[in-house]
């Protein structure tokens, strides 16, 4: 006899609340760690074809850490749609401007190129600083 294999249904997914304090962690490393919480991969449920992740609440966006010289060298781009406009901003200059920007970019380019993605960042609440409004439903 085969053994089955159960599959949760969509009503008794259980999302549980997650905080992350990012000061002093490196920007990939973060990334990663909140990823891994949003597609839920840290359950034995866990399924390619199922969203069944958590709540991730990233806090203290502003400190955090890169190494080398990305801070200068690394740059972001992005096109307002009109001819010749294509824009770019350097990780210090993005960082001063709004850090969360940053943590969610990163974010998103580590989450699967799929439906769900939208879904899953929508999941991802980032602050700047430590005060967050979502203490009442973190354990």
């Amino acid at each position: 006899m085969k053994p089955k294999s159960t599959i949760v249904k969509e009503k008794l997914i259980v999302r549980k609340w997650h905080l992350i304090d990012l000061s002093g962690k490196i920007l990939g490393r973060a990334s990663v760690e909140i990823a891994h919480l949003l597609m839920g991969k840290d359950k034995a449920s866990f399924s390619f074809n199922r969203d069944d992740g958590d709540y991730v609440v990233a806090i203290n966006a502003s400190k955090i850490v890169t190494t080398g010289n990305k801070l200068k060298d690394k740059i972001y781009y992005h096109h307002t749609g009109f001819a010749g406009h294509l824009r770019e901003m350097s990780l210090k200059n993005l960082l001063q401007k709004d850090a969360r920007l940053v943590i969610s970019h990163g974010v998103a380019g580590m989450l699967p190129k799929n439906t769900f993605r939208p879904r899953r960042l929508v999941r991802l609440k980032i602050f700047i600083g430590p005060e967050h409004p979502y203490a009442d439903k973190i354990k």
